[in-house]
């Protein structure tokens, strides 16, 4: 993920200035990440090591998700929505 296009995010996400630690900024840095490597993974079909970092990538973020779906089910609701997930 390019520098700029991280910045961008963490900036769309964010409770307050320069925050990078919140479940909403990780789980949607986490989503460009696997949406990058899902499109890397339909090129090269044999690439088991990214497919591997893939699904660590996945399991993190749904650990992020179910975290804050129990803190606070409001801000879960709203970041799914705008992130597109879990149709």
């Amino acid at each position: 993920m390019e520098k700029e296009n991280k910045q961008a995010v963490m900036t769309r996400f964010e409770s307050k200035k320069g925050d990078t630690g919140s479940p909403e900024v990780q789980v949607a840095l986490l989503t460009e990440r696997i949406n990058h490597l899902t499109g890397h993974i339909s090129t090269h079909k044999h690439d088991f090591d990214t497919r591997r970092g893939l699904l660590h990538l996945v399991i993190q973020r749904r650990r992020l998700l179910s975290y804050l779906s129990k803190k606070d089910a409001a801000r879960y609701n709203t970041l799914i929505k705008t992130l597109g997930l879990r149709k």
